[in-house]
Order: C-alpha cells, then sequence, then structure tokens
C-alpha cells in the first residue's frame, strides 16, 4: 500500500492527482484521519495497514509563526510526528519519502555557488529551517530506509503560494516590489511530485537529493526574477528592492541554492523554471479542489 500523508495540502493533492493519472491505487490522509503527532495512532495505522512506501507530505510550514506562537505546533509536527512515521516506517519495512527544505541551510553562501547534498554544515537560522533539520535526524537515526528531497520556493496548483500572490497583486496594483537579494530557484509541485514517485519507481540509491527546477548554466535567480516572470505578460510594473525593507519574524537564508547534480545523475529530466512556471499557468488555478476542503480519503 501507498500512503500520502498531509494528502491535503498543496503538494500531497499535486502528488495525488499524478498517482490517479498513472492509474495508481494510494491512501492519503490529512490530521484529521492520522495524526501523525499520535505515536500510538501512527503504530496502530501502519501495523494494520503495512503501507511499503510512505510519501510524507506533512509538515508544518508556517514560517514566521514558528518563530513565536506556532513554535510547539512546529516542533510537534515537524520533529516528532517525522519521527512516528519514519520509526514506524523501520519497523514495517516501508520506504519514506520525505520532504525537507532549504532553510535546514542558513551558512553564508556566495551568489554563483551551491550547496550540496551531504557534507555540508547545515545551521539553520530560524526555527522552521531547525525542525525540519531535526526531522532529517530523526529519518537518519530510524534505521528506516529513506529519500528525504529538499526542496525551495515551492508553486503549484492547489494551494496559497507566490505564483497567485503575485497574480493576485496585480489585479489591484500598478506597480509591485519584490526583494533582490535572496537568491535560490522555484519549484513546481508537480515536478517535485514527479520525482518523489520516480526515486522509489527506479529503485535509486536512498539518501539526500535537491530537487529544484533547473535554471541555465550561470543564471541567478531571485524572487524579483520569478515575479517579473510571472507578470511579464501584465500591465503590472515589478521594482527590486532590498529585503531589509520587508519586516519579518523568521531570518532567510540569502542563498540557498541547491546542488541538481546528484537528481539529474538518476536520469530524471529537470525543466527550467520557466518552463514549469509557463506549464503551470497554462493548467490555470485549479483550486478550489473538493477532496483537499473536506479532508476526504483518496483510494
Amino acid at each position: 500500500m501507498i500512503l500520502i500523508t498531509g494528502g491535503n495540502g498543496q503538494l500531497g493533492t499535486e502528488l495525488c492527482h499524478l498517482l490517479d493519472e498513472r492509474g495508481v491505487k494510494y491512501f492519503a490522509a490529512d490530521v484529521a484521519e492520522l495524526d501523525i503527532t499520535d505515536k500510538a495512532s501512527v503504530d496502530a495505522f501502519f501495523d494494520k495497514n503495512e503501507p511499503t512506501v510512505v510519501y510524507n507530505c506533512a509538515a508544518y510550514t508556517a514560517v514566521d509563526k514558528e518563530e513565536d506562537e506556532g513554535k510547539v505546533i512546529g516542533e510537534k509536527i515537524n520533529v516528532d510526528g517525522t519521527r512516528n512515521i519514519a520509526e514506524a516506517c523501520a519497523r514495517v519495512g516501508a520506504t519514506m519519502v520525505q520532504i525537507s527544505t532549504d532553510y535546514v541551510f542558513g551558512g553564508y553562501l556566495p551568489v554563483g555557488k551551491e550547496w550540496n547534498e551531504d557534507g555540508e554544515e547545515k545551521h539553520p537560522v530560524s526555527e522552521y529551517g531547525r525542525t525540519k533539520d531535526l526531522g532529517e535526524q530523526a529519518i537518519e537515526a530510524s534505521g528506516a530506509k529513506f529519500y528525504i528531497i529538499r526542496t525551495a520556493w515551492l508553486f503549484g496548483s492547489y494551494g496559497p503560494n507566490f505564483v497567485f500572490t503575485m497574480l493576485n497583486l496585480a489585479k489591484t496594483h500598478a506597480e509591485i516590489t519584490v526583494v533582490n537579494d535572496q537568491h535560490g530557484r522555484p519549484t513546481w509541485s508537480r515536478t517535485l511530485a514527479e520525482f518523489m514517485t520516480y526515486l522509489v519507481d527506479t529503485d535509486a540509491a536512498p539518501g539526500y537529493y535537491h530537487l529544484t527546477n533547473d535554471a541555465a548554466a550561470g543564471e541567478d535567480v531571485t524572487w524579483f526574477d520569478f515575479a517579473a516572470e510571472i507578470l511579464k505578460d501584465t500591465d503590472t510594473v515589478v521594482k527590486p528592492v532590498s529585503s531589509e525593507n520587508f519586516a519579518a519574524k523568521a531570518k532567510r537564508p540569502f542563498n540557498s541554492t541547491m546542488s541538481l547534480k546528484k537528481a539529474k545523475a538518476t536520469g530524471f529530466e529537470i525543466p527550467t523554471w520557466q518552463d514549469a512556471l509557463h506549464q503551470m499557468l497554462a493548467i490555470g488555478d485549479l483550486r478550489p479542489n473538493k477532496d483537499m476542503e473536506k479532508g476526504t480519503l483518496r483510494k
């Protein structure tokens, strides 16, 4: 059995639709059906259903809230919940596919350099990065077979994200300012979902992988660049601005650009972020999604 946790979120919903297209059976659950922070419930579910693959899309991703009022729940979901899933996977022999983040990297990295999958000192500088890092460590300690995929700047058709924010602002603003001193690469949820299943289907070597959409050789990408591409066919003017102009509780990585060499070495083809964005915009906003809203299970 294939289990998807966090099945009603942006990535979980994308993954469900991908498996539906392929005619693959799965069981998707969100917190109402399986609370990953409840170890007893997790153990009982795994003992009864014995999943063979678990795509853990459940996470607390309210980055700024996790610095204060969300700190406790962030720890419970990103650390304790991840540990519960990992230990259950190890017990029943399931493969775990975990989604992690560029936020685990907090050290200074010069523009033009990339974070490698292995051997880096992470040093997260936010609570979100800290709890996701601890989640990674919990998976390693569990003994489960795992794929930990770090991603960044996620966008897609099934949830609030930067693309929809920019498009909505463009409806009422002639001019928008966007930071141009935070560097990384956008990730289409469809590309990420395809890579998650690709690793399992091809029985790739377990371990850490990075997956964002690709960029042209030497191309530097900032949030300003991303916004400008999103709105290039509108009348809204996008202007660059320093991140110092935007107050945020959580510190963001200066450069979170991650190496894609290991992902590419598996043979997986990664589209550029521009091509991915244009494909996503051609599909359009698929919200609202009845399954996502109601938290139903899909089999």
